[in-house]
């Protein structure tokens, strides 16, 4: 299977484009200095943008139908997956999406989220703002419409609003087409210039359906592009400002080295959900046996902790399913005809869950969230105006709050919502896990 070599490459030749003009303007060389925050934003998006992958079976579904087995595609997919799924790179490594891919009875195959969620069909995948914020080190996502510097601080827009003022890094911002149309950002991950200085070509990276695509237009096509539907260029002048305190450095998740590594994908056995990955307490988890080279298979070896849990012999190839209430870090592997050992599927499984005070809460008061988790940290309670797109919050949660088992939540968070979607996030080392429910504000 081809994985992210390829991608890596071609990166790393367009990244030497650009690098004589991010050293000029941080006063950088290439001689072993760091990169800079730019650069990274380059590199992160073209893991996502850059990554083929090819399914192994037919109904992977996608805008307006479904994805072909046997073809190859570019880019991860595009789906909203909100809370029911799970955004790669933000919830789950790449890695995991690419074994699930490998795997035709996966959640890609045999799960569909249209009709459940608005603006998504795949299980896993990206959208626009979760792609730049990837790309931009956040810890959780940034939804398009609070890019700018009308909802935040540390960004500008740029002048002269041209191909000619651009710069790797720089947010493309399209405004909604009407009062409930949705928005759409866009990311410049390249700058080339003519013999004489002058902008020749920009290059635009963008999740939009069916999968994130990478787009080299000429200056005159990129100012028609800026110019139409009202589209805004953004310039981030200070990274740790435009991001406040959503940095993925406090996370373990984005994990940009495991991201950029090209994975090794089991060939013997794969989870329903991949590879790497958690599980809710009681959550069934599929194990499928499919002995890709024909080795042959004596047993099914399941432990926790490094414990044996069960030992299943003579499986043959299919589907095991098994349900798992005690939580843990989890492996499974096969032994095969010959004596040797498979490579180990690796999965947590997790409890998450939070409870509110009542079904409603004063407009005027601060009040608590109480806690729940096993084997993953609760990290950020999300919070979203069902009627208002650009009234999203995040809260945090510390150490304190995770050894008290709730949350404070200050009166400010819903000063402008009467519903408001409230979303806990947790955490550990195989990816995250959301829990939503809605809250009604009373004055």
């Amino acid at each position: 299977m081809r994985t992210l070599t390829k991608l890596l490459l071609i990166g790393f030749s367009c990244l030497s484009l650009l690098a004589d003009e991010a050293a000029s303007e941080t006063g950088e060389t290439k001689a072993g200095r760091p990169l800079t925050w730019q650069k990274k934003s380059v590199e992160y998006a073209r893991v996502m943008s850059g990554v083929k992958w090819t399914p192994v079976a037919d109904g992977m579904p996608k805008r307006g139908g479904h994805f072909t087995a046997g073809k190859e595609y570019t880019g991860v997919p595009y789906s909203s997956v909100k809370h029911v799924g799970r955004y790669i790179g933000f919830d789950i490594f790449l890695k995991t999406f690419l074994a699930a891919v490998e795997n035709p009875k996966s959640v890609l195959y045999t799960e569909n989220l249209y009709g459940k969620v608005k603006n998504a069909e795949c299980y896993y995948g990206k959208v626009c703002s979760s792609y730049t914020s990837y790309a931009l080190q956040c810890g959780i996502w940034y939804v398009s419409k609070i890019h700018g510097p009308r909802f935040r601080e540390g960004v500008t827009i740029v002048e002269p609003q041209s191909a000619q003022a651009a710069r790797p890094g720089d947010i493309i911002y399209t405004p909604p087409a009407s009062k409930n149309g949705g928005s759409h950002v866009e990311m410049v991950t390249e700058v080339v210039r003519n013999e004489d200085g002058t902008v020749a070509h920009v290059r635009i990276e963008e999740s939009r359906p069916q999968t994130t695509s990478n787009t080299l237009r000429s200056a005159k096509a990129f100012d028609a592009h800026l110019s139409a539907r009202n589209r805004e260029l953004y310039r981030i002048t200070d990274l740790d400002a435009w991001r406040g305190s959503n940095k993925a450095e406090s996370f373990l998740f984005p994990n940009y080295e495991d991201d950029s590594a090209t994975p090794k994908i089991n060939r013997v056995l794969l989870l329903d959900r991949g590879d790497w990955v958690p599980y809710r307490t009681g959550q069934p988890v599929r194990i499928n046996i499919m002995d890709r080279d024909n080795r042959g298979i004596r047993a099914l070896v399941i432990k926790r902790g490094g414990t044996g849990v069960e030992n299943i012999t003579h499986p043959g190839k299919g589907v095991v399913e098994r349900s798992f209430n005690i939580c843990g870090d989890y492996t499974a592997h096969c032994v095969m005809k010959d004596g040797s050992l498979s490579q180990a599927c690796e999965f947590a499984v997790c409890e998450l869950d939070f409870s509110l005070p009542a079904a409603e809460v004063s407009r005027g008061a601060s009040w608590e969230i109480e806690l729940t988790s096993d084997n993953m940290n609760a990290i950020i309670l999300y919070f979203k105006n069902s009627a208002n797109g650009y009234d999203e919050q995040n809260v945090f949660i510390t150490e304190e709050d995770r050894e008290a088992g709730k949350v404070t939540i200050s009166a400010s968070v819903l000063q402008n919502a009467n519903t408001m979607q409230v979303w806990l996030i947790g955490e550990n080392k195989y990816g995250r896990l959301k829990m939503r429910r809605d809250i009604q504000v009373t004055d």
